[in-house]
């Protein structure tokens, strides 16, 4: 016996499954530039315990990069400091839960990209109080040195001349 429209409606009404309710995170994204590297810094605001953010679970404070710890990725006391010294200034180590996505270049070139990005995300933070705060560090300028490109005629590295015979 064919249904009716109004049982198919009700049908569907039934097939449907419930939505699965996940709790939205909130976070503020920049990205850093260094030489060849770039990195995707996210701050995420955590007001209770633990996140869990591509698997790995994380407390208030921590920092992961490119799914490692930031002490394992960036290993010494050196790193540490440098990587650590956005959030010093603004006095807020602790306050965020960072994770980045950093690819290309070496790790200098990444540190100086991921520190330009945390820069940029705590701006955005508060703009009237970080800003000024980290421009004055010089955390919000890029570093624009980079490779000089090789010439063509010349020897392999871009300002090396090719010898010339004596006799």
């Amino acid at each position: 016996m064919p249904r009716t429209k109004k049982q198919q409606v009700e049908e569907k009404k039934i097939i449907k499954k419930p939505k699965k309710v996940e709790k939205k995170l909130s976070f503020y994204q920049a990205v850093g530039r260094r030489k060849e590297a770039t990195a995707r810094v996210r701050l995420y605001v955590v007001e209770s315990g633990e996140i869990n953010i591509s698997g790995v679970v994380l407390k208030k404070g921590d920092i992961l990069v490119n799914n490692r710890p930031s002490e394992k990725y960036f290993p010494g006391e050196v790193y540490k400091s440098i990587y650590l010294e956005p959030f010093r200034t603004t006095n807020t180590i602790g306050r965020f839960t960072t994770c980045a996505i950093i690819d290309g270049g070496g790790l200098v070139g990444q540190l100086g990209a991921f520190v330009l990005g945390t820069a940029r995300a705590l701006e955005k933070v508060d703009k009237e109080k970080f800003r000024t705060i980290l421009k004055k560090k010089g955390f919000m300028t890029r570093d624009s040195r980079v490779k000089e490109r090789r010439k063509a005629g010349l020897a392999q590295k871009a300002r090396a001349k090719k010898q010339s015979p004596k006799r």
